[in-house]
């Protein structure tokens, strides 16, 4: 663990999160969700309103806590426990209200962003489309602008919550004919009749979290609800992936810490050829290497965290916030599925959650921008770094014992 790296405020909030976690929800209302018996589980928002701890990171004067990041993972790492159903519907408020916070207006804020962190508006993130997943910015989802109205046409799948949210953060072009990252803006929608809940979607795991497809038919926004402005869609478009993937990447540890606690005390219990099972180096060779991956996966976490609280530029936080989720997510499947081989066929069946968590943790790689896209976002920003003529340490080019052969450095 990483106590002593924690500001002690943090330390009594790490507590509080803890004890919320381990008393709030029962575990009925997770198996209902599992089993698609519940598809939008209401009681866990109202649990996390009662507590204040919806929107953490946002003013009090608009129902937060004026929390940090610290703070944040903290509280998504505990949450993350209970599976990611219950872990995403947590950072929904933070991914949403990131925008709000950051880019809305007063009128905005007292309207969406004070009763969203109240409880008394739920929320949800309308982004991914049909022809769309990775490329964002190829949109098709239309606004055109009549009198003091937007009229909202198009589709989004993928939706969280798609069922039980008030209101949708939308993405939709403005602008047909401008450069793609100009062309979208950012649109607060009230649900209405013209919002269509069309599909809710049968899921590997992460279930109960109501993921549906969003069918919008001439909806009409008020221009007073568009964030930011025309055209300013994909400057808050990326600084919203800051908490997409952050709080993705400190969840996804709180799953696989639960998996490997399970097979820990059942390595210390389960008996072959005489003795228990964690005598072997078979299996404590694979706990050893859970425990590390968790170690290095809460400190690239942490470290990014600690980094945005310090200001980093918004380069350096894109770059870290992609390895985190990418190095988070690869890491705790990891740690998922040698949990399930320390407890051999036990752990496949539902006696044990190492199954549930395991369906759950395989949409880590897939959501929020798949692992492919943060390898291009780490390589793209860190390019950029190397060539901007910025690097003050030391020329070690000039350390080869022939480096003053310039004739035979040749790039073809």
């Amino acid at each position: 663990m990483y106590d002593y790296l924690l500001s002690e405020e943090n330390k009594e909030f790490r507590e509080e999160v803890r004890e919320f976690v381990k008393n709030a929800i029962p575990p009925s209302l997770l198996k209902k969700m599992d089993k698609d018996e519940v598809q939008y589980p209401s009681e866990w928002l109202h649990a996390l309103a009662k507590q204040n701890l919806i929107g953490i990171r946002f003013p009090k004067e608009y129902g937060g806590r004026g929390l940090n990041w610290e703070s944040e993972i903290i509280a998504q790492e505990e949450i993350g426990v209970l599976g990611s159903s219950l872990a995403c519907l947590f950072s929904l408020p933070s991914i949403c209200g990131e925008a709000l916070n950051k880019f809305g207006t007063e009128e905005q804020k007292l309207n969406y962003l004070k009763p969203m962190c109240e409880g008394k508006k739920f929320t949800a993130e309308a982004l991914t489309e049909p022809r769309g997943g990775s490329d964002f910015f190829g949109a098709t989802s239309t606004a055109v602008k009549e009198g003091d109205y937007y009229i909202l046409n198009g589709e989004k799948r993928f939706v969280v919550g798609a069922e039980g949210a008030d209101f949708f953060l939308v993405y939709a072009k403005t602008n047909p004919n401008a450069q793609p990252r100009d062309a979208l803006s950012l649109f607060i929608v009230d649900k209405s009749e013209a919002v269509e809940a069309a599909y809710i979607y049968g899921l590997l795991g992460t279930r109960g979290g109501g993921a549906g497809r969003i069918i919008f038919k001439d909806v009409e926004v008020p221009k007073e609800n568009v964030i930011m402005g025309e055209g300013k869609g994909g400057k808050i478009f990326y600084q919203m992936m800051v908490p997409e993937r952050l709080s993705t990447a400190s969840g996804f540890i709180g799953l696989a810490r639960a998996c490997l606690h399970i097979a820990t005390k059942y390595s210390t219990k389960r008996k072959a050829f005489g003795q228990v099972i964690k005598n072997f180096q078979a299996v404590n060779f694979m706990l050893a290497d859970c425990i590390t991956y968790l170690d290095a996966t809460r400190a690239i976490v942490f470290n990014t965290a600690k980094s945005i609280d310090a200001g980093a530029p918004p380069a350096l936080q894109r770059r870290l916030v992609s390895e985190s989720k990418k190095f988070s997510t690869k890491a705790c499947w990891k740690v998922i599925n040698k949990s399930m081989q320390i407890m051999g066929g036990i752990g496949y069946t539902t006696v044990y959650p190492i199954e549930r968590l395991m369906r759950d943790a395989r949409l880590g790689e897939i959501w929020t921008g798949t692992t492919e896209i943060m390898n291009l976002i780490i390589q793209h920003e860190y390019y950029k770094e190397v060539l901007s003529e910025k690097w003050i340490g030391r020329d070690v080019e000039l350390d080869a014992l022939d480096a003053e052969h310039e004739e035979e450095k040749h790039y073809g």
